[in-house]
């Protein structure tokens, strides 16, 4: 028999569920895997109940049912004042990694360049390669994960066909500045390609920043596609319901991959979260501010241990400098070493930043915590890692 794909052979277990599984085995509190310890919002999770017994559980329109599509919509005005036309610009999906890689397929041929953004979401390399395009790094430093304009500009050419980056960003938590979106939106426009925005967190930004969206900048209407996230939004992530907003030409290509990926998504969820969408604003306001208030405690408890904690400007992740923990005769080791040690030993399981690198000379002194969780269970965690590091 012939061997199979060998791309595919060669990727590896996610850390996600190496580290899970460690978690798991050794009963650690897991602060690896980003996602919330709560149910979403109950009128959302009761409208999906509801829309199961309405009689509407076949194939819904393969675009997404209007409902969704129409509140969408509505919020791109609602929080951005981007006027959308709901039947030609916006496509429901099955998650936002569904929607990475139809916006991808909508644009990239085989050997294109498509610029990416260390450290990153660990889809994106994958589906770059698989779909036979090149992925050009530019990698941002810690501690303030500045944009660095030269090597940006140095990234794009004549064989680029699209960027894609994450803002807030996964797993430096940090939200690009109108100066850095604008320098963006200029090179998109000088090399005449596209711009994927993966916006999954949009509505998790915390010290009263506000989310710009690539969209809104002049120029980048019809060269944006712009990715939502009803799990992140609604804290109800195993709902896998995204959606793309995009200009009529690129919605019909995202639309023809995805009718080949999925086709579809689950009707009664789509219509729930057309609930969610039209929720006031307290509710949005009121989102941020929780995950705020928990971003706040992680740092303090992990500063107050020893680690040096890096700001966390949005997202559900902090990162720490572990390196101060690493006295003579203490730990000595990489990230990975790290995030097993911790998990074996102190009982916390976090993600090393080193797996959201594709290249070689990644810094190996970072630990990803995921502070989605209920107050006391940051509290028991940071406690055990204080009993570990500090006796």
């Amino acid at each position: 028999m012939r061997g199979a794909n060998l791309y595919l052979q060669q990727i590896g277990t996610t850390i996600f569920t190496v580290m899970s599984a460690l978690a798991n085995e050794h009963r650690s509190i897991n602060l690896g895997q980003g996602f919330p310890d709560t149910e979403g919002p109950r009128d959302v999770v009761l409208a999906a109940a509801e829309a199961l017994q309405d009689q509407r559980n076949q194939y819904p329109p393969m675009p997404g049912v209007p409902e969704l599509r129409q509140a969408v919509a509505a919020a791109n005005r609602r929080f951005y004042g981007l006027d959308v036309d709901w039947a030609r610009e916006v496509t429901v999906t099955s998650g936002a990694t569904e929607a990475i890689i139809a916006t991808l397929m909508a644009v990239v041929d085989p050997g294109d360049e498509v610029v990416l953004i260390e450290p990153l979401y660990d889809t994106y390399v994958p589906v770059v390669r698989m779909l036979g395009a090149v992925p050009r790094f530019v990698r941002l430093t810690p501690p303030r994960w500045e944009l660095p304009r030269d090597e940006l500009a140095a990234a794009f050419g004549p064989k680029t066909k699209a960027i894609l980056f994450n803002s807030p960003m996964n797993p430096s938590g940090k939200v690009f500045t109108a100066e850095e979106l604008g320098f963006i939106a200029g090179l998109v426009q000088e090399w005449d390609t596209y711009a994927i925005c993966d916006e999954v967190y949009e509505h998790l930004l915390f010290d009263g920043l506000r989310h710009i969206p690539l969209m809104t900048l002049p120029g980048m209407r019809d060269r944006t596609m712009r990715i939502g996230s009803a799990g992140k939004t609604f804290s109800l992530t195993g709902w896998k319901v995204g959606y793309v907003t995009a200009c009529p030409a690129l919605s019909t290509l995202v639309q023809k991959a995805h009718q080949n990926l999925t086709f579809t998504t689950a009707p009664n969820l789509q219509r729930a979260v057309a609930v969610g969408l039209g929720k006031d604003d307290a509710y949005f306001a009121g989102l941020a501010a929780s995950l705020q208030e928990k971003r706040d405690q992680m740092a303090a408890g992990l500063t107050e241990i020893g680690f040096d904690v890096l700001p966390a400007q949005g997202t559900y992740f902090i990162t720490a400098d572990f390196a101060p923990l690493c006295a003579p005769g203490g730990f000595n080791g990489d990230d990975v070493a790290f995030c097993r040690h911790i998990t074996e030993q102190a009982g916390v399981t976090a993600i090393p930043v080193t797996a959201f690198y594709d290249q070689p000379g990644a810094p190996r002194n970072y630990a990803r915590f995921a502070f989605c969780k209920q107050q006391d269970v940051l509290a028991e965690a940071i406690d055990r890692l204080r009993r570990h590091f500090r006796g």
